[in-house]
């Protein structure tokens, strides 16, 4: 049972010393109880108490860990249900389903996905972890295509088999890599359950309804088994909506702690359509599924994904930025034109979109505006003549080029004079103030 506010802040030090970002001890308690801070934000806070209050320490869904050293990935540890309410935590895990009883497509598959990134606004993105099913019911054939995967591949599997005698022999083999077992049922929890005591592996639990995975749940629990991923009902697509989104609630609404666990969803077995098992995945992207397993790699499903969990798994009380740094488009040399503008995302890719487009090589000064857009960032006092003058002398760019001239977006037209002041000897081209008309200015540029 979790305790209340109160009960946690008769346990605290009661110093109300500010140490853990809050005005009293009783502020903080009422914070943790809601599973929205850590214990060990509190300094002073004794072994003893610590002991009493690991329950409410824990956050409402519990992490769980799958695979080994830099490819590993976490999931869980959220507390809320909407992401305005603060960020989520752990984004979803993209696993791409590979049958074992295709030698051939094992190895294509799997270098397909280990050559699989794409950069944006800073961050690799990239699929995750490898399923590998048991279509054959074969122990050899599963074993050696999981074994295969194991050497081809540093990302973490999941061994899909409901064959206990069989996934066993896998785990045993492959438990230095730690991968999921997926899965535990009525029928056969008792024998996976010793599997996973006797390898340290995660495991997939799942029943037909919430009272039989409760069931399974338990057991784990009072066997000491931790690292849980839920799966509750057959693999529909508004049975699955509806139990992700219920346990979510349980967790964090009722702080029910047989539910509180990541959860696994098959996009790949809800259809045969690709198009509509990205669909589907997206779905699960937002809510609330912790790993979704995904038929294929093709740049038209998977890249829309990736980009849209991205976008889901940022903190939405900061914009997404681009790195503060000199963007060379198209190998400039000295003679390019030379233009600026600042590191909120959008911004940036319709820019240097445009710039590309025009097929003039050109220079992109991104400056550092905390994020935010060419006017924002002008009105909140961030791109500014001064400020814009400091980041070009320091940006280098003067020993990149014989040109001394740089053009300033439209929209901040009035800045030019001011601009000129702050760097002698440079002259401030206005520039259009739309971001589509930018390749035709360019090409009418005089450089």
């Amino acid at each position: 049972m979790a305790l209340s506010g109160l009960d946690i802040f008769k346990l605290l030090p009661k110093t109300n010393c500010k140490d853990c970002g809050f005005p009293t001890c009783l502020a903080f308690a009422m914070q943790l109880a809601a599973g929205k801070i850590e214990l060990e934000k509190c300094p002073h806070v004794s072994e003893q108490a610590k002991s009493s209050l690991s329950e409410a320490s824990q956050p409402p869904i519990l992490g769980v860990e799958i695979g080994i050293a830099e490819e590993k990935f976490r999931i869980g540890e959220e507390t809320v249900l909407f992401r305005h309410e603060r960020t989520f935590v752990n984004q979803n895990a993209f696993a791409v389903a590979i049958n074992d009883d295709d030698p051939a497509k094992i190895e294509e598959d799997i270098k397909k996905i280990n050559e699989l990134k794409y950069e944006r606004v800073g961050h690799i993105l990239k699929v995750d972890a490898i399923a590998i099913v048991n279509n054959s019911n074969d122990k050899t054939i599963f074993l050696e295509a999981a074994k295969k995967a194991g050497t081809l591949t540093k990302k973490p599997l999941i061994l899909v088999c409901q064959n206990t005698e069989i996934l066993a022999e896998a785990a045993r083999a492959l438990k230095d890599l730690k991968p999921l077992l997926c899965g535990a049922n009525p029928s056969n929890s008792d024998a996976v359950l010793e599997i996973c005591k006797e390898t340290g592996c995660p495991v997939v639990v799942s029943g037909k309804d919430f009272v039989e995975t409760g069931e399974i749940v338990e057991k784990f629990k009072a066997s000491g088994i931790k690292n849980i991923v839920l799966k509750i009902g057959s693999d529909n697509l508004k049975e699955n909506f509806s139990n992700q989104v219920l346990l979510r609630r349980a967790a964090i609404k009722k702080k029910v702690r047989t539910f509180g666990y990541p959860t696994i969803v098959f996009p790949n077995l809800m259809t045969s359509d690709p198009l509509k098992e990205a669909a589907i995945a997206s779905i699960f992207v937002a809510k609330y599924a912790g790993i979704i397993v995904i038929s294929n790699t093709d740049y038209e499903n998977i890249l829309p994904l990736l980009i849209y969990r991205q976008n889901i798994y940022t903190d939405p009380r900061q914009p997404m930025q681009v790195v503060e740094k000199i963007y060379e488009i198209g190998n400039p040399d000295k003679d390019s034109p030379i233009l600026i503008t600042t590191n909120f995302s959008l911004t940036y890719f319709i820019v240097s979109g445009e710039v590309e487009n025009s097929k003039i090589p050109a220079w992109l000064l991104v400056m550092n505006v905390e994020g935010q857009s060419v006017l924002t960032a002008w009105a909140s006092g961030k791109f500014i003549p001064e400020e814009i003058a400091k980041f070009v002398k320091k940006s280098g760019i003067e020993e990149k080029t014989a040109k001394k001239e740089i053009i300033i977006p439209g929209y901040v037209a009035q800045l030019k004079g001011e601009i000129e002041d702050e760097l002698p000897g440079w002259s401030i081209i206005v520039g259009p103030r739309e971001a589509g008309e930018i390749a035709k200015f360019l090409k009418n540029f005089k450089h």
